[in-house]
């Protein structure tokens, strides 16, 4: 197949999944007012979670029972309803996989006309694709992050609320009230979803579904706990959040001496890339020799794979839990 046939079926390609995808998006517009309002007081928006479906269907059941074919697969093959909720990003799964495939399309029709050799193609869409899912990773990473580092002054906070003769639910509410974000529109979430009239352990469930913080399965469970067996909770999560600061200082130290081997593990997984790229600057037909010769393309699956093989070796040597 020659490039002036590869050209148009790209291309044809792209503007079928734009042409797609528009007719997604109005497809999955029509939420009704209840559902929209139902959506700005738990903020579950047009899908709900399992723990909700159990409590109430009108609450956390789509009023649309048709979605689209984008949304089908990603809810179920991807999990990217909960990866999106995760990141706080306000896309649908179906509009999420949508703009990568268009970003995908763009990357390979950009390679395609690039003077280079149309080998690079696949690699260029693959790389423009992956921008979507790397930026929602980093963004729920960054989000998880924030909420553990709130989260030893949020349970204080709660414990000295429960010690004025507040209930628990207005103990969420102040911090919902009182603190930043991200921790304040979760526990927020919290506060609302009984306010509604969910159970206090299907809320807190749910809770610790959307953040996936081992300390905050800890405080959900011990709630739940002592919810049944009874106890004083104010000093339960009093507890739990001096053992969360003394976890954060050895993580601390275990970052500070594990410094060297990360950055030389970086300084690693980086060099070959760049020198390939160098080399493919100055010297473009030694380069392409890998492409074209039988031995040079398994020479560049061989390094590939060693690569990857070599990334998660340093990770697990860097990567020490705490």
């Amino acid at each position: 197949m020659g490039l002036e046939l590869l050209i148009p079926i790209a291309a044809f390609v792209g503007v079928a999944a734009l042409i797609g995808g528009v007719a997604i998006m109005l497809r999955g517009s029509t939420d009704s007012a209840v559902e929209d309002r139902l959506g700005m007081l738990t903020g579950t928006g047009a899908k709900a979670k399992k723990a909700a479906e159990k409590e109430s269907s009108v609450i956390s059941k789509p009023l649309d029972d048709m979605p689209g074919v984008l949304e089908e697969f990603a809810s179920r093959f991807l999990n990217l309803s909960l990866l999106l909720e995760q990141a706080a990003i306000q896309l649908s799964p179906g509009k999420f996989v949508l703009i990568t495939i268009v970003l995908g399309v763009v990357g390979t029709l950009a390679m395609f006309l690039a003077p280079i050799s149309f080998w690079f193609a696949p690699l260029g869409g693959a790389f423009l694709g992956s921008f979507p899912l790397m930026f929602a990773i980093f963004k729920r990473k960054r989000r998880k992050k924030q909420f553990g580092a709130q989260l030893p002054e949020a349970l204080e906070l709660i414990a000295r609320a429960l010690r004025a003769g507040h209930s628990l639910g207005s103990g969420f509410h102040l911090v919902a009230s009182e603190m930043n974000e991200p921790i304040a529109s979760e526990f927020g979430r919290c506060y609302e979803e009984q306010n509604l009239g969910i159970p206090m352990e299907e809320a807190l469930d749910s809770l610790a579904n959307r953040v996936p913080n081992l300390d905050l399965r800890f405080f959900a469970t011990a709630v739940i706990l002592q919810r049944q067996t009874g106890g004083d909770l104010a000093e339960i999560l009093d507890k739990i959040g001096n053992l969360i600061r003394e976890r954060f200082k050895i993580f601390g130290q275990v970052a500070a001496l594990t410094g060297e081997g990360r950055l030389s593990g970086i300084v690693l997984l980086a060099l070959p890339p760049a020198l390939f790229g160098v080399m493919l600057k100055l010297n473009y037909d030694y380069i392409m020799m890998l492409f074209q010769d039988e031995l040079g393309k398994q020479m560049l699956v061989f390094g590939i794979i060693m690569q990857i093989l070599g990334a998660i070796v340093i990770k697990k040597i860097v990567n020490i839990k705490v």
